[in-house]
């Protein structure tokens, strides 16, 4: 739909102009809640002392991209001729190099905290080899779906409260689906 020629819709036309949208925008579109969650998550806890991006997309073909770079129509169908459970050098080579360039502009004692998947290994096994015990992800996530973490991690922003990271390294990956989250009570309509 956001990549159709005829979308009027103001995502869909930035998308099509030459400056584009921010990715961050973009991909909370494409992915809905899940995205919109690690979205707000990042950019309400995640920090950085020196004032740079430290929130960052992880790309098929381009590395990290901090959410507010624009990409446009022809950026998101770069995108999509990657395929990133293969782990090819188009996906693997530029998220190396970004990954590295943070190392060495960052501190030994900073920590990354992954809000992707560390379910499967197209993430987590690049970030691990190269960060080791400096990756930590949310142990709340394991056992959760997409839409499952999306909505924990809302919660989180709204009642700003940080959720409990843990190293990737040698963590539990997979277990048991946790109890579903409780509804969200809603203010009454006056």
């Amino acid at each position: 739909m956001i990549l159709s020629p005829n979308a009027s819709f103001d995502l869909a036309l930035r998308l099509r102009s030459t400056e584009g949208a921010p990715i961050g925008e973009t991909f909370a579109f494409l992915s809905g809640l899940y995205f919109r969650g690690k979205l707000a998550y990042a950019h309400a806890f995640g920090r950085r002392p020196d004032r740079a991006a430290s929130a960052f997309v992880i790309t098929t073909d381009r590395g990290l991209m901090p959410t507010d770079a624009f990409v446009t129509r022809d950026d998101l169908l770069a995108f999509a001729g990657v395929d990133l459970a293969l782990a090819e050098e188009r996906y693997v080579a530029p998220l190396e190099r970004h990954v590295a360039s943070l190392i060495a502009e960052t501190s030994d004692d900073t920590r990354f905290v992954l809000l992707g998947s560390i379910a499967t290994g197209k993430y987590a096994d690049t970030l691990t080899r190269m960060l080791g015990e400096r990756l930590l992800f949310p142990a709340e996530f394991v056992g959760r779906g997409d839409m499952s973490r999306g909505g924990l991690l809302l919660r989180q922003v709204a009642d700003g409260r940080e959720l409990t990271y843990v190293p990737v390294l040698g963590a539990t990956r997979h277990g048991k689906r946790p109890p579903k989250l409780s509804p969200l009570t809603r203010p009454a309509r006056s």
